[in-house]
């Protein structure tokens, strides 16, 4: 384990937050899901919790020297250097790398996440020179935008868009450059300090809100934790390093499950039949469902994804979806989804 990881607080000994944990691990086995948005109170391990998935996260294979990553399965998309060097008949090379958690600064600029296209070298030169941003170091990682909700809109839309599309695009006076941009977004916020559009709040596959926790026995040790941890970061982190192998080996067995297996009729049927009770709009809600339905029972070693899977991911997907009246605080009424499973 490197120095760094042992100075992060292990995901395994975080304390409560169950919630939360299950929505960052269900994003970590299948990007597609679409992300995760943290909403809670400060102090309740929001950034903790994303940065410490830094000793859990799998090994990616990417194209070995490339700045962006690329992977180098064909179809998957290629920057212009890869395309160029495989239409020239060059065998790319190959090499495998532990996934990292990218940190978005909220003081970023949209060239700093997007990258910047030099117009006056194209002019001189007729050749594209573009510098990287926040959205090529993001390609094959997860990347953590914290306070997401004091980000400008359309800055949110820019990183919604990419992590969606896979592609970052960019344009400038009529000169357009792109690269693969395959990330899991994380975003976490106190709704205090102001909320999110509504348009954009959907477009987040999972959203897990949190809160202090009010159980003397669970805060207690939380607290206890934290001091060990502060006072000794090295030798707490190797006390959970069984633990921290064992979810990550728990990850890689939950990949393998589903690459061989394939949604049945009969989930598909559950996650809309709740969608349509819970008011949906469109279908986003009920692909997402279905998605973080089958990685919850893969996560616990089932091929098949059932009726408990559904009530444990239904909260995530749902929640930040349902239809609010102006000034309504949405509240995902955990009865009603029992009683509309029953009713399946």
């Amino acid at each position: 384990m490197s120095k760094e990881k042992q100075l992060l607080f292990p995901f395994v000994a975080i304390v409560g937050q169950e919630q939360m944990k299950t929505a960052l691990l269900l994003n970590v086995v299948d990007p597609g899901i679409g992300g995760v948005l943290i909403k809670g109170e400060k102090g309740t391990a929001k950034s903790t919790s994303v940065r410490s998935l830094a000793q859990i996260l799998p090994e990616v294979e990417h194209v070995k020297g490339c700045i962006y990553h690329c992977d180098p399965i064909p179809g998957k998309g290629y920057c212009p250097g890869c395309a160029e060097a495989v239409e020239s008949g060059v065998k790319l090379e190959s090499e495998r790398s532990p996934m990292r958690v990218v940190e978005l600064p909220l003081s970023a600029t949209e060239d700093r996440i997007a990258g910047t296209l030099d117009i006056e070298h194209v002019l001189q030169t007729g050749k594209k020179k573009f510098e990287p941003g926040v959205l090529a170091q993001a390609n094959g990682n997860l990347l953590y935008v914290d306070e997401v909700n004091l980000l400008e809109d359309h800055m949110v839309d820019l990183l919604l868009d990419a992590a969606a599309m896979g592609v970052n695009y960019v344009e400038r006076e009529g000169i357009s450059f792109e690269h693969p941009s395959r990330f899991i977004l994380v975003g976490s916020m106190n709704p205090e300090e102001g909320e999110i559009r509504p348009q954009l709040l959907d477009r987040f596959g999972l959203c897990a809100e949190i809160r202090g926790e009010k159980d003397l026995a669970v805060r207690t040790e939380i607290v206890a934790r934290r001091l060990a941890f502060d006072a000794d970061p090295k030798g707490f982190t190797e006390a959970y390093a069984e633990e921290t192998k064992q979810l990550r080996d728990r990850v890689l067995e939950a990949r393998k499950i589903l690459s061989g297996s394939a949604a049945d009729k009969d989930i598909i049927a559950m996650a809309s039949h709740v969608s349509l009770y819970f008011e949906m709009e469109g279908h986003r809600a009920d692909i997402t469902m279905v998605r973080a339905a089958r990685v919850n029972a893969a996560l616990n070693g089932r091929e098949k994804a059932g009726r408990e899977d559904i009530a444990t991911v239904a909260p995530l997907v749902l929640a930040h979806r349902i239809k609010r009246k102006p000034f309504e605080e949405s509240k995902f009424d955990i009865g009603e989804l029992v009683v509309c499973l029953q009713e399946f």
